[in-house]
This record gives structure tokens, sequence and C-alpha cells, in this order.
């Protein structure tokens, strides 16, 4: 299927005729023969002299050629592009942001591997990441850590990989040592607005009581609740702590069910992976089908054509004169042999 960008330009396609029909024709000077006694041969012939022009006839094929040319150029002019099948892609529908806690607490060792070896719950919480985001490729990532302060540490992105290496390069307490994901969610929100999709996830992952946040949690959720946007939180501190590392499972839940979202507790790596699981099946992929035919330009097209069909006639032309030229030379010389003959 062929279309045209600019399918003005065949107005310009009676243009030539206009030029003729409005322009003067075409003047030129030549030298003349003179001839003597021009009186006499006037006298005789009858002829009366006058001053004229005398017009070129083309040939048909000629004023074809010329004709073709120029609907070559203006076609080429309107940039025909070649209309591809129909390519359907699909997007992802939703953006999810994770924020990880890199307080003092998560170097905890009460994590345990399918080896049974124990590790510190970032490490835990690292590799259970990994599974999950791998399994989220369609879906834009963002990652938040948070101590101290929140930082971003990754803005949303299709590029698993990347966000992964990003993951894994996070530190414990690189963020400090104290809990504010109150200040998380704010942080969350304003990363939320930048982006254009509706369907927004956050997920929390703390072990601790927020200590350090200038926004209160709960309020945090309220203005994120505005905005659309769905929280999960995912408490993964001893319940039986006392002190800053309690976990405040309370407020948690009330994080989530202001937003619409749940709220878990995950006390090893296997009740972690279990969580994502529910994640999962909460928050199932969502896409948006784009569809678009692939335009390719063949505007060049024409002008090869074009380039093509006045070599090619020049060839003949000059292939007629080489003839003639043969012809007339074998013509004097057999009129040469004759006379000498005679």
């Amino acid at each position: 299927m062929i279309e045209f960008a600019h399918p003005g330009f065949f107005v310009l396609l009676p243009l030539p005729l206009l030029v003729i029909w409005l322009a003067p024709a075409y003047k030129e000077k030549k030298a003349s023969v003179k001839v003597p006694y021009f009186a006499r041969l006037v006298d005789v012939t009858g002829e009366q002299p006058q001053s004229g022009a005398v017009l070129i006839t083309r040939k048909n094929i000629q004023r074809l050629l010329v004709a073709f040319s120029w609907l070559c150029i203006i076609t080429a002019m309107a940039k025909p592009e070649s209309i591809g099948p129909v390519i359907n892609q699909q997007k992802s529908a939703r953006d999810l942001m994770v924020a990880v806690d890199l307080s003092g607490s998560m170097a905890v060792t009460d994590f345990t591997l399918a080896n049974n070896t124990l590790v510190d719950r970032l490490t835990a919480v690292k590799q259970v990441l990994s599974t999950f985001a791998q399994a989220r490729k369609h879906d834009r990532l963002g990652l938040i850590l948070f101590g101290d302060a929140p930082y971003l540490q990754a803005p949303f992105t299709p590029d698993v990989k990347t966000w992964l290496t990003l993951l894994n390069e996070t530190e414990i307490g690189m963020a400090g040592q104290s809990t504010a994901f109150g200040d998380a969610i704010g942080l969350s929100i304003s990363v939320f607005e930048s982006s254009k999709t509706q369907n927004r996830v956050l997920i929390v992952l703390t072990d601790g009581n927020d200590n350090a946040s200038q926004v209160p949690p709960i309020e945090a959720a309220k203005v994120a609740a505005a905005y659309h946007i769905k929280i999960y939180t995912i408490a993964i501190g001893d319940p039986t702590a006392v002190g800053e590392e309690k976990v405040d499972l309370k407020v948690l839940k009330q994080i989530s069910a202001v937003t619409g979202g749940q709220s878990f507790q995950a006390l090893n790596r296997e009740e972690l992976q279990s969580v994502y699981d529910q994640i999962n099946l909460l928050e199932p992929q969502q896409f948006d089908s784009l569809s678009f035919r692939p335009r390719t330009s063949v505007h060049h097209y024409p002008m090869i054509l074009m380039v093509l069909l006045y070599l090619l006639s020049l060839s003949v032309v000059n292939l007629r004169f080489y003839l003639k030229s043969q012809v007339k030379k074998s013509t004097d010389k057999t009129a040469l042999g004759a006379s000498t003959n005679d």
C-alpha cells in the first residue's frame, strides 16, 4: 500500500501546460546565409520576403518522455511511502515502585536460605526481589532507599537488569541508621507524579518503627491515596523486638488500608517469597496495546526511473546517429569506388 506524505505537490502537475500557454515562444538569433542577387531570386520565385520564426516540432515520443519525467519529479516531491502491515505492541500499564529500608537493623542475620544458611535481612530481600523483578519484566520498576531520609536509587525503567544492578549495589546504613518510611511514601508520590501511568503500586519493606519522617506515615498514605497510589507494606522485623527495632504492624496495616492495598509480615525467606507471590496474584500485569503501521519512504524510485529512462533514450539517440554515420560512410565509399571505376 502506497500513501503520499505531501500530496499537495500534485497541484503542480499542470504547470508545464500553463507555461506553454502563457509564456512567450523561445527566440534565438542564428547566423544567416547571404544569397547573391536576392531581388532577382524574389522576382523569379514570386515570393515576398517577410520576418518570422521557425517552430521546432517535437515528436510524440519526445513529448511523452518530457511529460513522464515531470510526473516522476512531482511524485518524488509528494514523497510516496510504503505502508507495511499492522504491528501490535504491548506496553506495561503499571508503574511499580519498591521502597527498601536500609537502616542498621537490616543487618540482623535471621533469614534462612534454601541451603539452611543464615543471611542478613537485606541479603534475603535482594534475593527475593530479584526473583520478583524478573517476573515483572513488563512493568516499569522504580527503587527508593530510605534510612534517615529517602533517596531515589532508580527512576521508573523497563530495564530489569539495570534495576537489579542498582538494587545489588545497596548496602546497609548507606541511607542512615534511622527509619523514615513516611518520607519514602512522600518521595514516591513526587516520582509517580512525573509518570503518565494511572495504575500505580508502591511496595514498602521495613523492619523498624518510623522514627525519622517529617511527614507521619498515615498522613503520607492519605496523600498517596488521593493520587491513586496503592501501597503494599511488608514487615520483615522481629515482632517480639522492643524499642526502635519494633515493627509497628498497626501503622503498616493502616497505611495499606487507606490506599486499598494490603499489609504482610515475613519472618523468613520463604514467607517473604510467599508475600511476593501474593502480590503477583493481587496485581496481575496489565498492558496497553499499541498498533501502528511502519512507513518506508520510496520517493527515490521515481527519480531512479526517470534517470534510467533518460539514459535509455540518450543511448537510443546516440545509437541512431552512429548507425546513420556508418551508413553514410558506407554509401560514400561505394560512390567513391564507382567513380574510380568509371
